[in-house]
């Protein structure tokens, strides 16, 4: 077979092939593996069509082969649609000949138990040992509907006139690419393309949409989640698309708490699944929204309200309405988000009044019938536009925008090139309404759970953080430290603790360096959790009870844990503040890196306050950290009590995630519970510590 005459990229030759082999291509149309050479040929694929069938001369009408060896030259893309066995085979034939690129469409790999995994292995060595790149297995295909490639098996394709756009899908799910370009269509919302990942055993996600940042075709990215996978590279993708202006908007699954119920540290427990996916979205500068519809409303909106540095929050809302329940509604989803509806300032009534609207000094300015007037809702939102106090302005339209689409929509239409946002949200039911605006580029919405969504995604989109230097985290297996030389550790970073001493188990009477009352604690590299094994005695008086804090301890431990030999116990002066707060780090197997910060102490698991960043951390995301926590209010000054030293809890967050660039050890576990808080000028002080570190050495 002799080769092209030149090999494509990978951009080229998953979305943009010169020619496809559909292996297993079925000449019944009733069957799935019929519908990609229906496709391809009723949208009027330009490249060449090589259906694989050893059993029939034709399929579709078409001249069919009976191998990928038979064929005159080697295919860009070949799609499999055989059952799985068959699958690997085909795989192993393109990688033979020197395929680019295979979709396997077939499932029971990663989550076909011990012969899946063997499937998978065979894959994987594949792609480590060839050229070849694989999409998939279970994926419904890859669709660029510019150049006509419909490689895809899903029913939704079948769907004539798919409008083309600026928008690329890449979904773990391929049945949700149906669904998004139907509810597309609806709105006259265009695609450019769409990928479904299915397990990414090779390709991931982040590597897909990072093949079409330099398309000028493509303007934005819709992505549908299930997880957080292969997060270095969807990482780096998400941060080439912000350098191009490209916005990014996911909806992820599985928002319910994923308690981590192995986890070594109060870190591992307190930052869930969707935890640690939310702030990796965050921290990669990806809006992700909470319904499904809003995914396919959100870029417009993305595309005009740029994201903000951190620190820098706006969140200030402006509202204008024909109608008040209507726009009721906006404001009581939008509170419940935390975002504010700010009242007008004098200065902005009276430029309302000075242009000619009549308007109650309350927060929603609300026009009434009088706002049905083209020169009446221009004039406000002219005036609400430029007034300094809103950084985003919603309009809300009655029933004039289903009866009288033309004029309730045309001063919207006409507002749109104001340099502030303007988001509309359409009370009726008014598709005309909602294609004109669409038409316009105006972001629109249908309800108003999705308005406030997208604005609250938009709002709180921050600059995606860089990335630093890849490191191997790869290790599972960990070696802890005792408390000691924990506190060792993390002074490297800045990192102050209480004064501590090891004392032996069996030392006679010992001379603290410091007074009592002291905390006794089981000093060990052993034990993580102290308390539920008995190994810790607080307030201790003298040295009397001292003696007997030592033996108790060790006599629960013998009790609790009789394979732990207890050789030394711990004692530090018993230390208070202002509160207590937790302090933690850990290595994600996904998200990577990452720092937390929650309530401490026994509130810890209580309120499961928390605030997560990917590490490391700049000082202004540290401070954002606090900001974002209701306990930290009481450090500032709450009921007239002292503040608390919070510049130096913020410069302790920041040493903490300066643990995933340590180049002399790799960390995977840290934490201080709990963390003291100081009055402002004496710092935070840390009385307890736990690390792990891995056992492998890093590559």
């Amino acid at each position: 077979m002799p080769d092209n005459a030149s090999t494509p990229t990978l951009g080229q030759a998953l979305l943009a092939p010169r020619s496809i082999a559909l292996v297993g291509a079925s000449d019944d149309v009733t069957k799935t593996s019929s519908r990609p050479l229906q496709y391809l040929r009723r949208a009027g694929y330009a490249g060449t069509i090589y259906p694989i069938n050893p059993r029939r001369p034709t399929v579709l009408g078409e001249t069919a082969w009976p191998s990928l060896s038979a064929l005159p030259t080697v295919p860009d893309h070949v799609f499999i649609l055989t059952p799985t066995a068959d699958a690997v085979d085909a795989a192993e034939e393109c990688a033979r000949l020197g395929v680019t690129v295979v979709t396997i469409l077939a499932a029971g790999f990663s989550e076909g138990g011990a012969e899946g995994q063997k499937l998978v292995a065979r894959l994987r060595a594949l792609c480590v040992t060839t050229k070849l790149r694989i999409l998939g297995p279970s994926s419904l295909g890859a669709i660029n509907l510019r150049h006509k490639t419909i490689i895809t098996a899903n029913a939704a394709f079948a769907e004539p006139d798919l409008p083309t756009g600026g928008i690329f899908v890449a979904s773990h799910s391929g049945s949700l690419l149906g669904a998004l370009i139907s509810r597309g269509k609806a709105r006259n919302i265009g695609f450019a393309g769409l990928v479904s990942v299915g397990n990414e055993i090779d390709l991931s996600l982040g590597e897909i949409c990072s093949a079409t940042l330099d398309d000028p075709d493509v303007t934005g990215y819709m992505l549908f989640l299930e997880s957080i996978r292969h997060g270095d590279a969807l990482r780096a993708f998400a941060i080439g698309a912000a350098a191009r202006g490209k916005p990014v908007v996911a909806y992820k699954l599985g928002r319910s708490a994923a308690a981590a119920e192995l986890a070594l540290s109060h870190t591992g427990a307190l930052a869930g699944e969707d935890d640690l996916a939310a702030a990796f979205l965050a921290d990669c500068g990806i809006a992700r929204v909470f319904n499904f519809e809003t995914l396919i409303e959100t870029l417009p909106l993305l595309r005009r309200l740029p994201a903000r540095p951190a620190g820098v929050r706006g969140m200030r809302v402006g509202v204008v309405t024909t109608t008040g329940g209507g726009a009721a509604m906006v404001v009581d989803e939008l509170a419940m988000r935390g975002i504010e509806v700010v009242k007008p300032s004098h200065e902005t009534f009276d430029r309302l009044t000075e242009a000619g609207v009549a308007a109650n000094h309350e927060r929603i300015i609300d026009l009434t019938l009088a706002g049905t007037r083209y020169d009446i809702m221009k004039a406000a939102l002219r005036t609400m536009l430029a007034a300094p106090e809103f950084d985003l302005v919603v309009a809300v339209i009655g029933s004039s925008a289903r009866f009288q689409p033309d004029l309730a929509v045309k001063p919207v239409i006409d507002s749109a090139s104001s340099p502030k946002p303007l988001v509309t949200f359409l009370v009726p039911e008014a598709p005309q309404a909602l294609a004109m605006l669409t038409a316009a580029g105006i972001p629109n919405f249908r309800t108003p759970e999705c308005c406030a969504d997208a604005i609250s995604a938009a709002l709180l989109r921050r600059l995606p953080t860089p990335m630093p230097k890849p490191r191997d985290f790869s290790a599972q297996a960990t070696k802890q430290l005792d408390e000691i030389a924990a506190y060792e550790l993390l002074a490297k970073y800045g990192i102050m603790h209480a004064p501590a001493v090891a004392i032996g188990i069996e030392e006679p009477d010992v001379a603290l360096p410091f007074g009592y009352p002291v905390a006794v604690k089981l000093l060990t590299d052993e034990i993580a959790h102290k308390t539920e094994v008995g190994g810790v005695v607080l307030n201790v008086a003298d040295a009397k009870q001292l003696r007997a804090a030592i033996r108790r301890i060790a006599e629960n431990v013998g009790k609790h844990r009789p394979d732990v030999k207890v050789a030394k116990v711990l004692a530090q002066p018993m230390t208070s503040g202002l509160g207590e707060m937790l302090l933690g780090y850990r290595v994600d197997a996904e998200a990577g890196p990452i720092v937390l910060l929650a309530a401490g102490g026994i509130f810890t698991e209580i309120y499961r306050d928390r605030s997560i960043r990917l590490a490391p951390v700049t000082l202004d995301s540290a401070r954002e950290m606090i900001a974002e926590l209701a306990i930290t209010r009481v450090f500032q000054g709450f009921r007239n009590k002292p503040h608390g030293d919070l510049r130096a809890l913020a410069e302790a967050i920041v040493a903490m995630s300066q643990l995933a660039l340590d180049p002399d050890v790799t960390v995977v576990d840290a934490e201080i519970n709990p963390l003291i808080i100081n009055p402002v000028g004496q710092g935070v002080i840390a009385v307890d510590a736990l690390v792990a570190l891995a056992r492998m050495e890093k590559t």
